[in-house]
């Protein structure tokens, strides 16, 4: 048996955590998913899953190689995709981790673009807050914002992101616009639990540094939902510029504290070190470089 299939049966069943859902993810029945990974066991003479009626977990065996066997598979699929392409561009499954906002609002519309101009290639698009095991998940990039964990990862800057307070016209008439970052301790404020201090809200004045420590009703963990609860005059939300989508342009909502620059943060797109940088990938970087500059997103 093919110790390949073997491979991709057992990183699928260790990260859908079933037979079930790794058959429907490799388009193969579930008892040859089963089969497959009986067989790899057999071959190593280790038990990789822990088998329960509801699901299977890994046992330490598995854990150490679900560690590198996803990157083995990316490269040898890179290997193969890079022989057979010669000149007829790239091609193969791209697998791509974003943060949610970011990736809605900007990432999709990227890749639909990039997706255009190279026809032979897949992309497999997952959108999540948190933070990906690249090599764990088989994610060969992933962009992110604020902050980077290095850590057995290069990174590619691709710009930097500015938030901006915001408010409706409604709440700014009802209750005032603040004047400076410590009247917002006075106001109603939308904390988004995914910035790195929530409740401290950073600006900046001729070089120097003001702290805002806010509180409110609403604690959400998006910054598109602290965008809807303030344009229904809910509070001040503080937000990443490019997450508005034309609220300022159309009066949805307006800036607030306009002498004050708002706190920045990078984005970039990340990938495992270590490794050749595969075609597919550095294409797809290349290509998001000039993109986010031309769509003026940041």
């Amino acid at each position: 048996m093919d110790l390949v299939d073997q491979l991709k049966a057992f990183v699928a069943t260790a990260q859908t955590g079933s037979f079930t859902a790794a058959a429907e993810q490799l388009g193969i029945s579930n008892r040859l998913t089963s089969k497959y990974v009986a067989e790899l066991e057999s071959r190593l003479g280790v038990r990789l899953f822990q088998r329960t009626t509801r699901k299977v977990g890994l046992t330490p065996a598995g854990e150490d190689l679900l560690a590198r066997v996803p990157a083995l598979l990316g490269d040898l699929d890179d290997l193969l995709a890079e022989v057979s392409e010669g000149s007829r561009g790239i091609s193969g499954v791209l697998r791509i981790s974003a943060p949610v906002t970011f990736g809605e609002v900007y990432v999709v519309g990227m890749l639909g673009r990039f997706a255009a101009a190279n026809p032979g290639v897949m992309l497999d698009l997952r959108l999540n807050d948190r933070y990906t095991d690249l090599a764990a998940e088989g994610i060969d990039l992933a962009f992110r914002i604020g902050r980077f964990d290095l850590a057995s990862l290069k990174v590619r800057r691709l710009g930097e992101f500015r938030s901006v307070a915001v408010a409706s016209s409604d709440y700014v008439a009802q209750h005032g616009a603040p004047q400076t970052p410590a009247e917002l301790s006075d106001h109603a404020c939308i904390v988004d639990t995914n910035r790195r201090t929530p409740r401290r809200w950073v600006f900046e004045r001729e070089g120097s540094k003001e702290t805002a420590i806010v509180e409110g009703r609403f604690q959400v963990n998006s910054a598109r939902a602290a965008i809807e609860l303030a344009q229904r005059g809910m509070g001040i939300a503080y937000v990443p510029r490019f997450a508005l989508c034309g609220a300022l342009e159309t009066g949805a909502l307006v800036p607030l504290l306009e002498t004050f620059a708002g706190e920045t943060g990078p984005v970039g797109a990340v990938y495992l070190e270590g490794r050749a940088l595969p075609r597919k990938v550095r294409a797809l970087i290349d290509f998001a470089v000039k993109d986010i500059g031309s769509t003026a997103i940041l």
